[in-house]
């Protein structure tokens, strides 16, 4: 890997970009950042302007938004970075060992939850062993990829939703999936307003719906948006 660079999707997030930013710029200080904002209504974009190196605008919905920033970035290697995920210190650095391999077409990161109790602890920990058995990571696990292979695969469906789970299948196929230890945080905050188990319960049927064949437009109905201001 030569160069890297950052794509964070962005919508009416800002309670939390410029902490996303920051921990960015220091686990990949030499990296490119984009963020892509779907139309915030808030100060996000302000926010965000002097804290990466590019703000864009694309239409709402992240795989648009995701599929628009790696368009307008420049780098070898692209890594997706949602607006309310904090990554490690050495966030660049383990990209780049896992790409050192040319058999790695890609990976994610482990992933942790933002709050200490026992059950966040317990989701964080599934969601990462189901991610590394599975070979397949979320959106919320920072999946990072070759600029060549990311072409070769079309970039993210634009689904309305489950657009990460299908394009995590797709690399799969493609070749070696690189399933790093390290952890990126994640907000905990639909687990809060939700509650713990009905968002279990939610996440498990949308995946098995998505799998089955049930249109994501129709399954983007029963996952309602956290990220309004």
């Amino acid at each position: 890997m030569k160069t890297l660079s950052a794509v964070v999707p962005m919508l009416n997030e800002a309670a939390s970009i410029a902490s996303t930013l920051g921990a960015l710029r220091r686990g990949a200080p030499d990296a490119e950042i984009v963020v892509v904002d779907g139309g915030s209504i808030d100060s996000s974009v302000a926010i965000a302007q002097p804290l990466c190196d590019t703000v864009i605008g694309a239409s709402r919905g992240r795989a648009r938004q995701m599929n628009a920033g790696a368009r307008a970035s420049h780098g070898d290697a692209l890594v997706f970075v949602h607006a309310d995920t904090i990554v490690p210190s050495s966030f660049a650095a383990d990209i780049a060992s896992a790409l050192s391999d040319p058999a790695v077409v890609g990976g994610r990161f482990d992933v942790k939850l933002d709050a200490s109790a026992l059950p966040y602890r317990i989701i964080g920990a599934m969601i990462s062993l189901r991610s590394r058995i599975s070979r397949t990571g979320t959106g919320d696990q920072a999946i990072f990829v070759r600029r060549e292979v990311f072409d070769r695969l079309g970039g993210f469906p634009e689904l309305e939703l489950c657009e990460d789970l299908e394009f995590a299948r797709r690399l799969k196929r493609a070749g070696r999936v690189a399933c790093l230890r390290a952890r990126v945080t994640t907000s905990a905050r639909r687990w809060n307003r939700d509650g713990v188990i009905r968002t279990i319960i939610r996440m498990w049927l949308i995946r098995a719906m998505y799998l089955m064949g049930v249109a994501p437009a129709r399954l983007k109905r029963m996952y309602s948006d956290t990220r309004q201001p």
